[in-house]
């Protein structure tokens, strides 16, 4: 799946020369690059990971000459011309995979997304087996599903505009908005076609969900926590579960399909299941750099985390450190490999350039970027079924 409406990552960015994606933090507030032009002084430099659907990049970031990057935005606006633009252009020429260039608008929406809420009409896309886009999955109490609207359907038009030749991101892009605002769907079901008028509201983001798992005779003795996205506050939420968890219940960590988000969430989330020590390191213009867990997590309980290839960025880094600390059991298939360490910056016209300036590496070195996970146990079907079999072997009954 790609490109949820409500995801952690701005999907509807424009980016010449590389796909649209996240970041990390996928995905915020960062901090704006050396020398380059105005940025917001409250904000906390904080870098990110991206989770673009773009080719594997090198290990060394191409590198992106902020000076040009500077003068080529003032220069069109003194000319009149969209700053944006001329941003993207001088992006695409860095060679840069993950660089991409967001509008203020767009900008402001993936803050929001990361503050775990945005705006639209709560459902997520993505393109099936003969290449349309249809419905992946419908937030419960949102527009789309007061309107009936269910995962499988195809969009066909969003507002009049075929969908068809679009990548899923600028069909995402096409469904937010104001809150308030009408938008027009397209719609099929089978054979049956119609169009659908839905408002869009604001609405809180679903990023961790928490599904206790009972034997025979009920007792909760695996709990499911699924991170879909590390949005502001899915570290203390995942935190709270592992809490309240019945003593001697195993936990399986469920990443699959996780775009990625802020990178001190996730730091948060390893704090859970980790008593202090090593979670990644990364560089920043060569400069080394460390995140570490903090101390009083649960180093006791049995803990698999599953993984898959929409496992992204932050939530990549989450799983190579739970792995490399011998922390966690990784069951399922390989990672996507997105491991890019991203700094933001503004642009006078208010839009931001997201420019790639390092990478990351696990607690015992390994590249994420371009290479992604190597699940300890590889199950490319049944993976929650082999993960709760894994689980037993640790100590806990499935």
């Amino acid at each position: 799946m790609l490109g949820p409406e409500f995801c952690t990552r701005p999907r509807g960015a424009r980016s010449r020369g590389a796909a649209l994606t996240f970041v990390f933090a996928t995905v915020v507030a960062a901090a704006a690059v050396t020398n380059c032009l105005p940025q917001d002084e409250e904000r906390t430099p904080e870098p990110r990971l991206a989770a673009r659907s773009a080719a594997p990049s090198a290990e060394k970031p191409s590198t992106v000459d902020r000076e040009e990057l500077a003068r080529a935005a003032r220069e069109a606006m003194a000319d009149g011309k969209s700053a944006a633009k001329a941003a993207e252009e001088v992006v695409s020429r860095s060679g840069d995979r993950w660089g991409a260039v967001y509008d203020r608008r767009e900008y402001e929406e993936f803050e929001q997304a990361l503050d775990g809420a945005y705006t639209g009409v709560g459902l997520s896309a993505r393109r099936d087996e003969d290449g349309r886009v249809e419905v992946a999955r419908v937030q419960p109490g949102g527009p789309a599903a007061k309107a009936g609207l269910k995962p499988g359907d195809r969009l066909r038009t969003v507002d009049g505009r075929p969908v068809g030749g679009r990548s899923v991101s600028e069909v995402v892009a096409l469904l937010r908005g104001d809150a308030g605002t009408p938008v027009v769907l397209g719609l099929e079901r089978g054979t049956r076609g119609w169009t659908q008028t839905l408002r869009r509201a604001r609405l809180a983001t679903e990023d961790v969900t928490v599904q206790p798992l009972g034997d025979g005779d009920g007792a909760a003795r695996i709990v499911r926590i699924k991170v879909a996205a590390f949005t502001k506050g899915t570290g203390e939420r995942v935190r709270r579960a592992v809490r309240e968890a019945p003593a001697g219940a195993g936990v399986v960590l469920d990443l699959r399909g996780s775009s990625g988000g802020l990178v001190s969430e996730a730091v948060s989330v390893a704090s859970a299941f980790l008593d202090g020590g090593l979670v990644a390191t990364y560089d920043v213009h060569g400069e080394e750099k460390a995140l570490y867990a903090e101390p009083g997590g649960d180093t006791r309980r049995p803990l698999v985390a599953l993984v898959d290839g929409g496992t992204m960025s932050a939530a990549e880094l989450l799983a190579g450190a739970l792995q490399d600390r011998g922390r966690a059991v990784t069951v399922g298939t390989r990672t996507f490999g997105k491991g890019a360490v991203q700094m933001p910056s503004r642009l006078p016209d208010g839009s931001v350039a997201e420019l790639t300036v390092g990478h990351y590496r696990t607690p015992a070195g390994h590249v994420v970027d371009g290479r992604g996970v190597t699940p300890d146990v590889t199950a490319p079907s049944r993976a929650e079924e082999r993960a709760r079999t894994v689980l037993s072997g640790l100590g806990t009954p499935s």
